[in-house]
C-alpha cells in the first residue's frame, strides 16, 4: 500500500501547475545578452517580497508542495539530480535548467536565466543570486540525497518490521518483547498517557504534525545525529534534552525523545495559543485546528517568540491580520506559509523556514494517506 502513496501524490502534483511542461523551456535570450536586455535588478531578493500583495498566497502552499515533492522524491522535473528549478512569488514553476560544471557556473546560468525571464516579462523583477544569498526568481536544487521519504514512512508505520520496538520510560510501557509496536503507535501511547496525566494539554491534531516532523527531521532513525548536533528521532538539541532533564545516556531513547518533544510543544502551546486565538479564533474549527498545528510546528522549529510575533508585532502582523479577515479564500496551509513568506528577511526568517513547513506538510499528507483516523488530516 505504502508504495502507492507517493505515486498518487506525484500524479496530483503534476496536475497542479498549469504552466508546467515536460520539455525544458528555452528562451531566445541567453548568456550575457540576457543580462544586458533585462531591466536593472533589485538590490535584494526580499525587496520582491515587500512588493508582493498578500492575496498572492492563495494556492501557494499547494504550488510549493508540488515543487518540494519533485525535489524530495526525485521525480517530475527533478528526475535528474543535476538540475535546478525556478519559480516565482506564487511558487509557480517557471523553468528548469541543467547545472553547470561547478557551483560558480551553475550560479551564472541561474542568474542569466533570471535576467532572461525578466527581459521577456515572465516575471516583473529579478535579483542575481550569489554564494549564500538567494536570488529571484527563486531556485531549488534537485539534488537532495538525504531525502528518502518512502523508506522513512515504512519505518514510522512499522511496515518495516525491523523498526518495531518495545520499551519503557518514566512510567510509560510501550509494547513488549513478544508484541513490538511501530513508532507511530509509540507516539500515540506517550501522547495519550501524558494527556491523561494532565502533563500536556495539546490538541489531538498535533499527532499528524508530529508524524510529518519525524519523517522529515530524522526519517524515524533512532540514532540520527545532525551536523548541528541535533539528536534522535525528534532531532533535539542537547540544550532541549537538558531542559527535559533527560540523562545523557538516554539522549537517543525513542520514548524519552517523544516525551521531551511533547513537553516542549506544550510549553510552546501555552505561549502561542493566546495570540493565535486573538487573531484566528473565529476560523471554522477544522481549519483553526489545522492552522494551529502548523504554527505550533513552526514554533518548535524556529522559536515560539518568532512565530508569536507574526501575530502580535506591529511590523510583522500585517499578513496574519489580512489572512484572518479573508480566511475563506485560503487553506490553512496557505495561511501558515503566507505568514512566513511575507515576512522573509525579517526577524531571522529565511527560505529554510518556508521549505521546512511545506516539507513537513508533504510528509504529513503521506502519513495521513497511510494511517487510518490520524487526527489533524481533515484540512490538509
Amino acid at each position: 500500500m505504502l508504495r502507492s502513496v507517493f505515486g498518487l501524490l506525484l500524479i496530483v502534483s503534476l496536475n497542479v501547475l498549469p504552466n508546467a511542461s515536460p520539455v525544458q523551456a528555452e528562451t531566445p535570450l541567453s548568456g550575457e545578452a540576457a543580462i544586458i536586455a533585462a531591466p536593472p535588478p533589485l538590490p535584494r531578493w526580499h525587496d520582491v517580497i515587500r512588493d508582493t500583495p498578500y492575496w498572492i498566497s492563495q494556492g501557494m502552499h499547494e504550488n510549493l508542495s508540488t515543487l518540494r515533492l519533485w525535489v524530495l522524491s526525485e521525480q517530475g522535473f527533478c528526475e535528474s539530480p543535476d538540475r535546478h528549478i525556478l519559480f516565482d512569488v506564487r511558487a509557480t514553476f517557471l523553468v528548469w535548467l541543467e547545472n553547470g560544471e561547478d557551483t560558480a557556473a551553475t550560479q551564472r546560468l541561474l542568474n542569466q536565466r533570471r535576467a532572461a525571464l525578466a527581459a521577456e516579462g515572465v516575471v516583473d523583477a529579478w535579483v542575481p543570486g550569489r554564494n549564500g544569498v538567494a536570488g529571484y526568481p527563486f531556485a531549488l536544487s534537485c539534488d537532495q540525497p538525504d531525502a528518502r521519504l518512502q523508506t522513512a514512512l515504512e519505518r514510522y508505520t512499522g511496515e518495516d518490521p525491523e523498526t518495531r520496538f518495545w520499551g519503557a520510560w518514566d512510567g510509560i510501557q510501550v509494547g513488549s518483547e513478544e508484541n513490538r509496536v511501530s513508532l507511530h503507535e509509540a507516539v500515540d501511547i506517550v501522547y495519550r498517557e501524558r494527556l491523561e496525566q494532565g502533563r500536556i494539554n495539546l490538541p489531538e491534531e498535533v499527532l499528524s504534525t508530529l508524524a510529518g516532523k519525524i519523517l522529515i527531521e530524522s526519517g524515524g532513525l533512532r540514532n540520527a545525529h545532525s551536523s548541528a548536533n541535533a539528536r534522535g528521532i525528534m532531532q533535539l538539541s542537547p540544550a532541549a534534552l537538558g531542559d527535559c532533564e533527560i540523562p545523557q545516556r538516554f539522549y537517543f531513547h525513542r520514548l524519552a525523545q517523544i516525551d521531551c518533544a511533547l513537553r516542549l510543544l506544550e510549553q510552546n502551546h501555552r505561549n502561542l495559543e493566546p495570540a493565535f486565538l486573538d487573531t484566528f479564533g473565529h476560523l471554522p474549527e477544522d481549519k483553526a485546528e489545522a492552522l494551529y498545528s502548523l504554527l505550533l510546528l513552526q514554533a518548535y522549529h524556529g522559536g515560539v517568540g518568532r512565530i508569536r510575533a507574526l501575530m502580535t508585532d506591529d511590523d510583522l502582523r500585517g499578513a496574519a491580520d489580512y489572512f484572518a479577515r479573508h480566511h475563506e479564500n485560503f487553506t490553512a496551509g496557505d495561511i501558515a506559509l503566507g505568514m512566513v513568506f511575507h515576512n522573509l528577511g525579517r526577524n531571522y526568517l529565511g527560505t529554510a523556514s518556508m521549505y521546512y513547513l511545506v516539507d513537513v506538510s508533504i510528509a504529513t499528507r503521506a502519513a495521513c494517506a497511510s494511517l487510518d483516523e490520524l487526527a489533524g488530516c481533515e484540512e490538509l
